[in-house]
C-alpha cells in the first residue's frame, strides 16, 4: 500500500518551486492512537519540521501550509485553542533549527482574528528569520481563498469608485497583485505542486486563484506519517507529469 511505500534513490529532475501542503489527518492519526485529537496536532508539527527541511534540500522556493482556515473556527473551542497556541510551540521549539537552515517564515491569512500570545509567536518568527535566503515556510493561517478573493475585489472596486483605475485595466496580474501570496516572489506566487494527505479529494477553499494549473498529489497517508520519504514519493509523481498549461 502507498503509505508503506518507501522513496527509491533517485535524481529528481523537475523540482517544483512552490509546493502547497493541506495538512489533513492529524486527528484521524490521534484517533487511531486512542489520544485526544490535539495529540495529533503536536505531532503534525513534527512532520512539518522534517518535510520543511527535506524541502529545502531538494532545492523548493516556497512551501505553503494550510494550517488553520476560516471554517476551522466551527471546531471544539478546546481544540481550537490549542492550535492557536501551536505557533508559540513552534517558535520555541522548531524556529531556531529552521532558521539554522536559512529558513524564512511568512503568514497569509486573516491575522486580525488570531489571539494576542499567536500573533506575537508569529511576528517573532518572520522578524527572526526576515533576512534568510532558503525555502520561504508561508503559513495559512486563518486563511480562506474566497475570503482573499473578496478581498482583492473590494480593493479594485474601492479603486475604480475613486477614479484611479478603469474596470477594463482589471487583469490577471492586477488581481493577483490584490493577493495575499503578492508577498511572495512574483515567479513563485502560484503553487506548481500541491498536496493533500489523508485520502481526501478536495481543495477545501485553499489557494483556488493561485491553483489554476497547479498538479495535484493525494494520498491516503495521515499528515503525521507524512516524512521525508514519502514527499520524495509526491515528488517522483510530479516528475511524471507533463504540464501543458493549456497548451500540447
Amino acid at each position: 500500500m502507498l503509505f508503506k511505500k518507501k522513496a527509491a534513490e533517485t535524481s529528481l529532475e523537475k523540482v517544483p518551486q512552490h509546493i502547497g501542503i493541506i495538512m489533513d489527518g492529524n486527528g484521524r492519526w490521534a484517533k487511531k492512537r486512542m489520544q485526544p485529537r490535539v495529540f495529533g496536532h503536536k505531532a503534525g508539527m513534527d512532520a512539518l519540521q522534517k518535510v520543511t527541511i527535506k524541502a529545502s534540500e531538494l532545492g523548493v522556493k516556497v512551501l505553503t501550509v494550510y494550517a488553520f482556515s476560516t471554517e476551522n473556527w466551527s471546531r471544539p473551542q478546546d481544540e481550537v485553542k490549542f492550535i492557536m497556541n501551536l505557533p508559540v510551540e513552534f517558535f520555541d521549539h522548531y524556529v531556531p533549527q529552521l532558521h539554522q537552515n536559512g529558513v524564512k517564515v511568512q503568514v497569509i491569512g486573516d491575522q486580525a482574528a488570531l489571539p494576542a500570545p499567536t500573533l506575537t509567536a508569529l511576528q517573532k518568527a518572520c522578524d527572526l528569520t526576515k533576512d534568510n535566503q532558503g525555502l520561504i515556510l508561508n503559513f495559512a493561517l486563518n486563511y480562506g481563498g474566497r475570503a482573499e478573493i473578496t478581498g482583492a475585489v473590494q480593493s479594485l472596486a474601492q479603486a475604480v469608485a475613486a477614479g484611479q483605475l478603469k474596470p477594463a485595466d482589471i487583469t490577471e496580474d492586477l488581481i493577483s497583485n490584490q493577493l495575499m501570496t503578492a508577498s511572495l516572489p512574483v515567479e513563485v506566487r502560484d503553487p506548481d505542486l500541491i498536496i493533500r494527505t489523508s485520502g481526501e479529494l478536495r481543495l477545501s477553499n485553499f489557494l483556488p486563484w493561485q491553483a489554476a494549473y497547479s498538479e495535484f498529489y493525494f494520498t491516503p497517508v495521515l499528515w503525521p506519517d507524512f516524512d521525508q520519504d514519502q514527499l520524495v514519493l509526491a515528488l517522483e509523481e510530479y516528475n511524471r507529469r507533463h504540464r501543458r498549461f493549456g497548451g500540447l
